[in-house]
């Protein structure tokens, strides 16, 4: 019996991957959940098992190439079933317009594999280029019908009108590279084409006006989700500036007790906190809208969006049942995740079911900011850099420590009276930080 296994829908609005390995060949026997492809989507790299038991009759897509959505992967004959030998055409219209005489493939859809991916995957990151690694032997053109290339070579050769199937690759296994690309490439730019656009940065040294480089998977889910969220919601941004010097001295304090357990003490905890504890006095900041249903969702639980900036974009890891957390637990949390997105180690439970999110643009020296709201969540904190600046406090002018804050609601939720509210809450809890613990 052949069955078709198709390009699951692993969640969180993803719609596409770039093959970045296949473990499986045709002939192959495997079981369940054995992966059988790493993926690379918008926001992690993940492996594919497979959902039944069975030998590898065909499979789809070569390395480097996008897979979307229902896609057809692999088709597997399952063991103790006859099964005829066909292409990918003839399995196509097998599955259309079966005939008696043919052999009526089962098609797959990925239902249930989700719940695998944990299980199955090794989600440590693989580039989707091999470029920098160790040359091998080019193959020769005439032995290939389609050139083995690079998702960055195949964007240039479209950019600037070469058959790539003509150029030599000097990569793995004979694949073609950014470079293979630039060299094949005329050095010099045509007289009638003025504005050269080869994606390199060989581009600004030769002179030429312009450089192209293909968006990544990440960078398109960033613009894709921003753009969604500023069509979506009714955004409305809030700022307050709190006197935190008690933060400041009790960050002081445990900073080194934190470090003799390798514990890197930042005043996010404490921002963390200040957030969960103004989200209980006001839970439609922890809510979601389903404008189609007419519903708000209000969520009794309390998951924090962490954004960190990694250098292929910014990714919202989250730290889970933040309520129950000590600072020190915390600290931990933030940690852990901070390098795990910079390693490009994050699952996708490590992603989804946020309620609420922080952006620390502080950190690298911003002061203040109007975030967008990280959608269907309807609130996003962004916290500045800590200044010192003078503050009046009992009549007196003093030297204090200001924390900058923004927050961005949407307004469809919440009024702005609720925002107001909720932002003099958490200013109220980073600038007084004994009242975190105390009035839990």
């Amino acid at each position: 019996m052949r069955y078709i296994f198709k390009f699951p829908d692993i969640g969180e609005g993803l719609t596409e991957g770039i093959i970045l390995e296949w473990y499986v060949d045709k002939g192959n026997a495997v079981k369940v959940g054995q992966p059988l492809v790493k993926m690379e989507t918008d926001k992690v790299v993940a492996d594919i098992p497979s959902p039944r038991e069975g030998v590898i009759a065909a499979r789809y897509g070569k390395v480097g190439e996008t897979i979307h959505v229902g896609e057809t992967l692999v088709e597997l004959d399952i063991a103790g079933e006859a099964a005829a030998e066909t292409s990918a055409k003839a399995a196509i219209e097998a599955v259309a317009q079966p005939t008696a005489m043919e052999v009526e493939p089962i098609e797959e859809m990925g239902a249930g594999v989700v719940g695998t991916l944990e299980v199955a995957s090794n989600n440590a990151y693989l580039p989707a280029s091999d470029e920098g690694t160790e040359a091998k032997p080019a193959a020769s053109p005439a032995a290939l019908r389609k050139a083995l290339a690079t998702p960055v070579a195949r964007a240039m050769a479209r950019e600037m009108n070469i058959d790539i199937n003509q150029v030599t690759g000097t990569g793995p296994a004979g694949r073609v590279m950014k470079s293979d690309i630039q060299n094949f490439h005329a050095p010099a730019p045509s007289a009638k084409s003025p504005i050269a656009r080869p994606a390199s940065s060989a581009a600004a040294a030769s002179g030429e006006l312009v450089e192209i480089k293909p968006m990544t998977q990440m960078r398109k889910s960033i613009a894709k989700n921003m753009l969604r969220s500023k069509q979506s919601t009714a955004h409305m941004t809030l700022f307050e500036e709190p006197e935190v010097s008690a933060l400041v001295e009790a960050r002081a304090r445990y900073r080194e007790e934190y470090k003799k357990e390798d514990i890197s003490l930042t005043y996010l905890p404490f921002i963390i906190k200040a957030v969960v504890a103004a989200l209980k006095r006001h839970p439609e900041l922890n809510s979601e809208m389903d404008f189609e249903k007419g519903n708000i969702i209000f969520k009794n639980y309390y998951n924090i969006g962490i954004a960190v900036s990694t250098e292929e974009g910014l990714v919202v890891p989250v730290i889970r049942d933040a309520d129950k957390l000590t600072v020190k637990e915390l600290s931990k949390a933030v940690a852990e995740i901070a390098v795990k997105a910079r390693e490009r180690k994050l699952t996708l439970d490590d992603m989804k079911d946020g309620t609420f999110t922080i952006t620390n643009y502080g950190a690298l020296g911003g002061w203040f900011g109007v975030p967008v709201i990280n959608y269907p969540q309807v609130g996003i904190l962004g916290i500045g850099r800590i200044n010192q600046q003078p503050v009046v406090a009992a009549g007196e002018i003093k030297i204090g420590h200001v924390m900058p804050l923004s927050l961005s609601v949407d307004h469809r939720v919440v009024d702005g009276a609720e925002a107001t509210e909720f932002l003099n809450d958490v200013a109220a809890g980073v600038a007084d930080p004994l009242s975190l613990i105390m009035r839990q």
